[in-house]
């Protein structure tokens, strides 16, 4: 087990303009699962490669504990990789896929086969264990590819988006699987994935990623609750949080003629142009008599105990699309224009050209 720090870690690719990872500055506590997310070509799976050696760290410094391994090579960094698409040898059986980097390092049969042993029991792969890779599912091959890492004993895992192969089922039910395994060894986990609700569901603490820097590090939660720039609120939630350019106005913040309330700290800080956030769940339905937000609804997704109401606003600064999260028996019908409000705690208020937050 150890800490893994990245001390302005850069990668420059050779004849880029601009550098892939500018100079990245990260702390990741010992037994702590880490997870990197961000859209493509963020550079979140440059900086896990540069921590498993597969990349070169151009400036900067990288430790494993107290071990500086920016430039040692990758098998002497005590770390195990899990890839998107498993790279195991088909040839072999499960046993022998889960075993070779141990026969690599030469370590005595008896141990090999008690560590393989100890990992199919962990990953429910006992039965499996003289298949070829052929004979198994995407999410089986999946457990193989972890079980090969587990068996090495390392001081950290590296995970690249190993469930992107995967159908959606499979995936929450994997997700659920390495969050338990990883809690459960309390190994340190760097762990990259492009889907937010990946990040959300798995890390302990998640960083969320832009042109190869980090735009917030934080907790889950605090990611949804408190995200601190516009990037972050507009990437983290699923449905997004709905963004409406606004004016402010003598503290208020004004859409058209609408006032969207806002929180006191907010309403001190904000001027000129601002951008207002709400969750689609922190919307409620009010009467047209109460006022509110005019909405006509153009599609409603039913989930049976929730539904998604999308629609469309005349008010001038709302977006093309509004998401509004209802109650599965609110009965809203396509093609109806329902009011909406929300209160001011659940309003998250940006500068508009900085993207900083202004809100509590």
């Amino acid at each position: 087990m150890a800490t893994v720090s990245f001390k302005q870690a850069q990668r420059w690719y050779p004849g880029a303009a601009e550098p892939a990872v500018p100079g990245i500055d990260l702390e990741i506590e010992d037994g702590e699962f880490m997870v990197l997310v961000g859209p493509s070509g963020c550079g979140k799976s440059t900086t896990l490669r540069m921590l498993a050696g597969l990349e070169e760290c151009n400036e900067g410094q990288i430790f494993i504990g107290d071990r500086d391994i920016t430039h040692a090579p990758p098998k002497d960094r005590d770390i195990a990789m899990v890839f998107q698409n498993y790279a195991l040898y088909p040839h072999m059986s499960v046993a022998d896929n889960m075993a070779f980097s141990l026969k690599m390092a030469k370590v005595p049969e008896a141990e090999r086969k008690t560590r393989v042993a100890e990992a199919a029991k962990i990953l429910g792969l006992e039965e499996f264990l003289d298949r070829k890779p052929k004979a198994l599912s995407g999410g089986q091959r999946q457990r193989v590819a972890m079980g090969r890492a587990i068996v090495r004993q390392p001081q950290v895992f590296c995970m690249d988006e190993p469930l992107s192969n995967l159908d959606a089922k499979m995936r929450v039910q994997t997700r659920t699987d390495i969050a338990k395994l990883q809690a459960d060894l309390g190994v340190t986990t760097v762990y990259v994935t492009h889907d937010q609700v990946e990040a959300m569901t798995m890390g302990d603490r998640v960083a969320v990623m832009k042109l190869g820097e980090l735009m917030q590090v934080d907790t889950p939660l605090n990611l949804y609750d408190k995200p601190v720039n516009l990037f972050v609120a507009g990437f983290i939630g699923s449905p997004q949080m709905n963004l409406l350019e606004a004016r402010a106005e003598n503290g208020q913040a004004k859409i058209g003629e609408y006032l969207v309330p806002v929180d006191e700290g907010a309403s001190h800080r904000m001027t000129g142009n601002i951008t207002v956030g709400v969750r689609p769940e922190a919307w409620r339905l009010v009467s047209a008599e109460e006022g509110g937000l005019p909405v006509k609804v153009t599609v409603v997704e039913e989930l049976g105990a929730d539904a998604f109401v999308y629609g469309t606003s005349g008010v001038e600064g709302t977006p093309h699309d509004l998401i509004i999260r209802v109650t599965g028996r609110d009965h809203v019908r396509k093609g109806e224009t329902i009011h909406v409000t929300t209160d001011p705690h659940q309003v998250h208020v940006f500068d508009t050209d900085t993207g900083e937050r202004l809100s509590d």
